[in-house]
């Protein structure tokens, strides 16, 4: 059975997030490195690299927030035996944005997000009333990368202060991923 990796946000989750409540629960499942502080893109596409060329075999991706677009970024440029990717609520990136004065500098983003499909099955998880991202943008981001779109109804951004902590129905999505 592949394992799973756990591909950060741009933040540390609470121990009730279900990526928190995956990696104490779940067998062969294990976090990415996560940087020390701020979501620096090249930092962490190389930890994502690291860690899935350590895997014995092809892992499962589960990546939330930012972490989605880790994980497209690092299909851009490399190229190592994934057996499937779950994409949880990514945020829409303009294009157009330029940091604002309130902005971390160290901060950085990809002006431009991968927009090709992913060379791995890869299942894309929306939601209708995300805060950093609109039904369409995800839907977008899903065609663009080749996946099937999952619709999760009215979930926030899938995290705990939407309410989750459990969340059985990424728990189905995961097993059929990994079947």
């Amino acid at each position: 059975m592949p394992g799973v990796l756990l591909v950060p946000g741009r933040g540390f989750p609470l121990r009730e997030h279900w990526q928190e409540r995956w990696s104490r629960e779940l067998p062969n499942c294990r976090w990415v490195p996560r940087p020390d502080r701020y979501f620096d893109i090249v930092t962490r596409v190389a930890a994502l690299h690291e860690a899935i060329t350590a895997e014995p075999e092809p892992p499962v991706l589960v990546a939330h927030s930012g972490g989605c677009i880790t994980v497209a970024q690092w299909a851009a440029g490399h190229r190592a035996p994934v057996h499937a990717a779950l994409l949880v609520t990514p945020p829409y990136l303009d294009p157009d944005w330029t940091p604002g004065p309130d902005d971390p500098p160290e901060e950085r983003f990809p002006l431009v997000v991968h927009a090709a499909p992913l060379p791995f099955r890869t299942v894309v998880v929306a939601s209708r009333n995300d805060p950093h991202a609109t039904f369409a943008q995800v839907a977008t981001y899903a065609s663009a990368w080749g996946a099937e779109l999952v619709d999760a109804g009215d979930a926030g951004h899938l995290n705990t202060a939407s309410g989750y902590g459990p969340w059985p129905a990424g728990e189905l999505l995961l097993a059929d991923l990994l079947g």
